[in-house]
């Protein structure tokens, strides 16, 4: 097609130039549209601030599930710390001698070196190795000048340790009139006694002591058969040079301790291996009184 074909204003874009009055009527419009949001009361504009915290509530009240198990596994974490810390205060308590304040500047505790120690106020005994054991602390030269003091302190434990020992210190050469009052007074109280002759092995008893506050009594228990042969055996040996052979020898010729132990002199030196003199010790084990006459 060529140009003289073509009709005015085909092919060509049309554009509109706005007047001067219609710029100005525009511009009054957009004013008047402006103006009642600017003039909205306050009490419209709160309204519209309280349904956007309204909304915003909402929106985080479904974010607040996902949110709260952090706080509780953090309360977790915390109580099993807490846990923790305690068990293990526990377990260094129990590591601990704890020493009464009543010894505090006492030389003894120097001689404590093996074993941990720490003062405390709210024991009763002077040491408390474990819950269940404590000792008593108590020199010769002290009890001279105070015979009382041992025994009220004993009184006052009570029954709350089940082994209690009470530790003399020897300090006096003349100890036999004191240990013999002491020991009564421990014999009386279920106490065990023991006797130190220096500082430090009072202090090697409290380590041992502390050291063994765990382990079982069989190592140094004594093995006892239990057998008839075996206490027939024992009984016999503790006459003065019978042995094991003499024991086989008169149970077999008189058949049962009973029956031994009325035989006379002549019948038990028949035995083979019995003598006279053998003979003369066990009738004298079985017929002289266990208390002599005055």
């Amino acid at each position: 097609m060529t140009e003289q074909n073509k009709q005015p204003g085909q092919g060509r874009r049309q554009f509109h130039i706005p007047t001067v009055e219609e710029i100005e009527q525009r511009r009054a419009e957009s004013e008047r549209s402006l103006a009642p949001a600017a003039s909205m009361p306050a009490v419209s504009l709160d309204a519209s601030t309280s349904v956007l915290l309204a909304s915003d509530q909402h929106a985080q009240a479904d974010q607040q599930p996902s949110q709260q198990p952090a706080p509780q596994a953090g309360a977790s974490v915390t109580s099993a710390t807490a846990a923790s810390a305690g068990g293990a205060a526990g377990r260094s308590i129990s590591q601990l001698v704890l020493v009464n304040d009543l010894q505090r500047g006492n030389p003894l505790l120097a001689c404590i070196r093996n074993v941990r120690w720490s003062h405390s106020r709210d024991i009763l005994p002077d040491f408390e190795i474990s819950r269940s054991s404590c000792v008593l602390y108590l020199s010769i030269r002290y009890h001279r000048l105070h015979p009382e003091y041992i025994t009220k302190r004993i009184d006052g434990l009570g029954r709350s340790y089940r082994m209690r020992v009470l530790l003399v210190f020897v300090d006096t050469d003349d100890s036999k009139i004191p240990l013999r009052e002491i020991n009564r007074v421990a014999l009386q109280s279920d106490m065990t006694l023991l006797l130190a002759w220096s500082l430090d092995e009072a202090g090697r008893y409290i380590e041992t002591l502390k050291a063994f506050e765990n382990r079982s009594p069989d190592p140094i228990r004594e093995r006892v058969d239990d057998s008839h042969m075996a206490r027939v055996s024992n009984s016999l040996t503790a006459v003065r040079s019978v042995n094991k052979t003499d024991v086989l020898t008169l149970a077999s010729n008189f058949g049962s301790f009973a029956t031994l132990s009325e035989a006379a002199v002549e019948e038990l030196a028949l035995c083979p291996g019995i003598g006279e003199l053998k003979a003369q010790r066990i009738f004298k084990a079985f017929n002289d009184p266990f208390v002599p006459e005055p």
